[in-house]
């Protein structure tokens, strides 16, 4: 009989790594693989990351510009914040973070506009910058979700260095959070000086609406559609683990429904704004104003403002808004 029980268990182990083996065989399954790999690793302590800095209190906590080119947009909002050079310092090693989620051309507004993306990498080195990343962990295929983006072209044009998800850099990081305990993170997006929210403002057929606090999903491995099934408290989880140095909110092109990735250019309306800050609630509250949305039809908003992560009344704050002709 114990051989019996060592010979069946042998077969299942045999069996199991030819699966795994087959699995691994085609680049699409790989991905899906290593992207649904359960977190192994027991951490101690919560590893919150921040990449905040001192500001003068002069500092608006957001800027509005609408109006021109997202050249002109990124550039008239970061002067009006006092410029790059009090986010980046000389040396630092900035990470990007857009959201490539989708195999979607920039017209679509499914991904954040890669001149926008472009012009911050140049910001970021006038300010000093050593080296700027841009990277996201994409929801289709990464390849085809940064080529067809632009993102990676311009970023690449502008000297940063992109980028692509693979199982081999994420770490698990215990996260202590309602819903998020410990989780796979793309250890590109958190090992830098600083990091820069580069979001888009789009309709998400979930939550309503997915800007900067959700951009947060795309630095996760793991099942991560499981985090759906409470998505207000998921998405406060993941901004309460990473503070930003800055959020800059692409509002160039809006994908007002069908969202997050869309494909009907009838979803999508030309707005020509930003929305740039180090208040990332009252970013989230602008650009839901964009949507036609209420802040109280965000749930996530008052979760995250409860946890003092920003204020929702930016119409009560010190904003700077800048319409450009």
């Amino acid at each position: 009989m114990s051989q019996e029980k060592t010979n069946r268990r042998q077969f299942l182990e045999r069996s199991s790594r030819a699966g795994l083996a087959a699995l691994a065989a085609s680049g699409t399954g790989l991905w899906l693989w290593s992207r649904n790999r359960h977190p192994r690793r027991e951490l101690s302590g919560a590893q919150v990351r921040s990449y905040q800095v001192s500001l003068p209190d002069t500092t608006p906590p957001m800027v509005t510009v609408t109006g021109g080119s997202p050249d002109q947009l990124v550039s008239q909002a970061l002067q009006a914040l006092g410029g790059m050079q009090r986010f980046v310092s000389r040396g630092d090693v900035v990470v990007l973070k857009p959201n490539i989620g989708w195999d979607r051309v920039p017209q679509q507004a499914a991904n954040t506009n890669p001149d926008l993306v472009r012009k911050v990498v140049e910001l970021c080195f006038d300010a000093g910058a050593h080296k700027v990343v841009v990277t996201d962990v994409s929801c289709n295929d990464p390849r085809r979700c940064f080529q067809r983006s632009g993102i990676a072209a311009s970023a690449e044009s502008a000297g940063a260095t992109v980028i692509l998800p693979e199982e081999r850099k994420f770490r698990d990081y215990r996260f202590n959070g309602e819903l998020l305990s410990i989780w796979p993170v793309f250890t590109p997006i958190v090992e830098a000086d600083k990091v820069i929210n580069l979001p888009i403002v789009k309709h998400h057929n979930l939550c309503r609406a997915t800007m900067g606090l959700k951009n947060w999903y795309g630095m996760l491995g793991g099942r991560r559609n499981q985090l759906h099934q409470n998505i207000d408290i998921s998405v406060v989880d993941l901004a309460t683990f990473i503070r930003p140095t800055l959020t800059i909110l692409d509002a160039y092109r809006v994908l007002i429904s069908n969202g997050p990735q869309g494909g009907n250019l009838n979803d999508v309306r030309l707005m020509k704004t930003i929305a740039a800050g180090t208040d990332p609630v009252a970013i989230d509250a602008f650009g839901a104003t964009l949507l036609g949305l209420r802040t109280e039809q965000l749930p996530y908003l008052a979760i995250a403002q409860k946890r003092g992560l920003g204020r929702m009344d930016f119409s009560q704050m010190n904003v700077k808004s800048i319409q450009l002709t």
